[in-house]
């Protein structure tokens, strides 16, 4: 039976977590904290009381830095009432790359119409989903035919070469 050395992946698992939630490390020397330097045995002290799950949460994602992927992805479920349902049926979020959120939209009339009221909607991502960093909007029309693909398209210019 080959003989372990170390701490086991639980542990490890286990030593990390505790690292990420209380800011301490448990490896090296271990040394004897006196309660009234961490926050105090007393009852009633700061830092007695259970801290709720989504506060639990929320640090976490802070401290791995998760909180604008985070908030990026509420950003596109909460898109409908960001913009409103009519303008939701008609232009739908696709990405966000780069501090820029790519919005389809199902017509270029759509696409112009939303682009004079970019600032507006900045504004609004600004105040919902301030952690989202987006800076710009950038509106797309739906896609034009292309000619370059298919089983009768040949190389060259195509329908558009009329002279020579």
């Amino acid at each position: 039976m080959p003989e372990r050395t170390g701490p086991s992946e639980a542990s490890l698992v286990y030593l990390r977590m505790k690292e990420l939630f209380t800011g301490t490390s448990s490896r090296g020397r271990r040394t004897k904290v006196r309660p009234d330097e961490v926050g105090g045995s007393k009852p009633f002290s700061a830092g007695r009381d259970p801290r709720g799950l989504g506060d639990v949460v929320d640090a976490l994602a802070a401290q791995l830095g998760w909180t604008s992927a985070l908030a990026q992805s509420d950003l596109l479920e909460g898109w409908r009432e960001l913009a409103g349902d009519e303008t939701a049926k008609h232009a739908i979020p696709d990405a966000i790359t780069d501090g820029v959120l790519v919005v389809r939209c199902e017509s270029t009339a759509w696409a112009t119409q939303l682009r004079m009221m970019r600032s507006e909607l900045l504004a609004r991502i600004g105040e919902r989903f301030p952690e989202a960093d987006i800076q710009s909007i950038r509106f797309q029309g739906p896609d034009a035919p292309t000619w370059k693909r298919g089983p009768r398209s040949i190389p060259g210019r195509g329908p558009r070469d009329t002279y020579g």
